[in-house]
């Protein structure tokens, strides 16, 4: 597949770290003379999971997980410099989030550097380095699925052959760029980089090399120039402090390396503006128009105070600082910044655009998939009283109706194990077209679909009664009277006993009838579970 152009010469880049490389950060980062920004590195399994959802109010593209957090926010402003970084030890799996995202960002790129344990436990990360195999799979599928380009991140083999072998092998697949952290798997930020490894790779290949966390710095100003020609130089990690304080730095940096670009991490993260041609610029100024940026793209509390504790360093502990650290929200910080007023008419025009936006749009249509009718629907279990599903209003209703039980059949998808299941109710088929976390979920959702087609109640609170579920069945008493309280008490047992932890069948002295066979129940719990 042809890949959209990026080049990874002649820029400078703000580097992916974790919790750092937000909406907020990359957005500074590019308005400061950033070329290129990185995401933190997000896993596969988690971002298989997520929904592309289009956030009309926020002017943003998000990915949802099933539990609504949003994994990665972006934006039209980034589109073409931002580079998703992901973590994955799965093939297949990677296609699956690449091509998720491909439409929204400018390059896909493959964590296989990583030594810390949540990473390298998964198979991701530096754990890939003794996989050769399964790098070169991750690549090529990524390669020849997705349009734009793909990169990665090494780190040194135990030798300098195996190195160079491993970066030629890489190159082979495909990719655009590689980037080449000169440490060995279990050395740390303590060890000096292995600049002579980097040097190997870099003549050994003609793609761009990014030289990984460099901290030894006098032994990298020593090599000789033009040594790094296709190199992406990245000084992170605290090798940006010493030569990195300007943006003319920057420059005779990338001079004094021979490096084609230059990648800046800590530098970037506690000043932003070190990227400006001015900067760097005071960095109270630098934090309120992060903050700024946080408040217009509903940045997560947490990590706005994370990112500007970052910048505050070693003030962290001053009034400011703990003003900061004890905000729990972005009105709280807004407010220790003196930005009160400019987090009140952001949350005014937000709230302006949300009411213009739900008064516009129509109701949710059903739209027919073959024989099958479909709607956008989730269940919410807080939208319904605690004893009651739309399963088991759509099971009344078939009985009053004499019709047959409702049929529900399931299907798990396999890259991120979500459900979908259709109903089938008089010979016709209902399905939410949104995928559920659950197989309980996802057979909520069909039900609550076909109610909403036939125009039957589903339960809802705040729906008035119905009649198809008795008052006392609603507030969750234990009887109803009668032979038809002795019917829908079995219902509502058979339903606590399907959220139960072990499951039983509880029955009054009429149901405990030896010939009730017992394929009916078990069907009848199954249809309201």
């Amino acid at each position: 597949m042809a890949a959209r152009k990026l080049s990874f010469r002649n820029i400078t880049a703000l580097a992916p770290m974790v919790r750092v490389g937000t909406l907020p950060m990359r957005l500074l980062a590019l308005d400061y003379g950033a070329d290129v920004v990185y995401c933190e590195e997000l896993i596969d399994i988690k971002m298989a999971q997520c929904q592309r959802i289009v956030n009309d109010v926020l002017e943003t593209v998000d990915f949802v997980a099933p539990d609504e957090r949003v994994m990665f926010r972006t934006c039209e402003r980034e589109k073409d410099s931002v580079i998703f970084q992901m973590g994955t030890a799965d093939p297949d799996r990677a296609l699956t989030v690449a091509q998720l995202v491909e439409k929204d960002v400018a390059a896909i790129d493959v964590n296989m550097g990583c030594p810390k344990e949540y990473s390298t436990k998964g198979g991701m990360g530096a754990a890939l380095l003794s996989n050769p195999d399964k790098i070169e799979a991750i690549l090529k599928k990524l390669v020849t699925g997705v349009s734009v380009p793909v990169t990665c991140k090494i780190r040194i083999l135990p030798s300098l052959e195996e190195t160079v072998s491993l970066v030629q092998r890489i190159e082979k697949t495909g990719v655009a760029a590689v980037a080449v952290h000169g440490r060995f798997k279990d050395e740390r930020p303590t060890h000096p980089i292995h600049c002579d490894y980097i040097q190997a790779v870099a003549q050994a290949v003609s793609i761009p090399v990014i030289a990984k966390n460099i901290r030894d710095n006098t032994r990298l100003l020593h090599a000789p120039i033009g040594t790094f020609a296709p190199l992406l130089l990245s000084v992170a990690c605290g090798g940006s402090l010493d030569l990195v304080k300007t943006n003319s730095d920057i420059e005779k940096f990338r001079k004094a390396t021979g490096a084609s670009s230059v990648m800046l991490a800590r530098a970037a993260m506690w000043n932003p503006s070190v990227f400006c041609n001015q900067g760097p610029l005071p960095v109270e100024k630098v934090m309120e128009e992060y903050i700024k940026y946080a408040i217009r793209y509903d940045n997560h509390a947490f990590n706005t105070k994370y990112c500007l504790c970052q910048m505050l360093r070693d003030r962290v502990e001053s009034p400011l600082g703990k003003q900061v650290q004890a905000a729990q929200t972005n009105a709280e910080i807004s407010e220790a910044y003196g930005l009160q007023t400019f987090y009140q008419e952001i949350q005014q025009d937000l709230q302006a655009k949300m009411a213009a936006l739900q008064s516009s749009n129509q109701p949710n249509k059903p739209i027919m998939d073959g024989d099958v009718t479909t709607m956008a629907v989730k269940f919410e279990r807080r939208d319904y009283p605690p004893q009651i599903t739309p399963k088991m209003f759509l099971l009344e209703w078939s009985r009053k109706e004499k019709l047959e039980q409702p049929q529900y059949e399931t299907a798990q998808r396999s890259q991120d194990r979500a459900f979908q299941s259709t109903v089938t109710v008089a010979n016709k088929k209902y399905r939410s077209s949104l995928w559920e976390k659950s197989k309980k979920f996802a057979e909520q959702a069909s039900a609550i679909v076909c109610l909403r087609v036939l125009g039957v109640p589903e339960g809802r609170i705040g729906e008035e009664d119905s009649g198809l579920v008795c008052k006392r069945k609603r507030e969750g008493k234990p009887n109803c009277s009668g032979e038809e309280g002795r019917s829908k008490k079995l219902h509502v047992d058979i339903l606590q006993e399907a959220e139960a932890p072990s499951p039983t069948v509880e029955m009054n002295s009429d149901e405990q009838n030896p010939a009730t066979p017992l394929k009916q129940v078990e069907a009848l719990r199954e249809a309201l579970s």
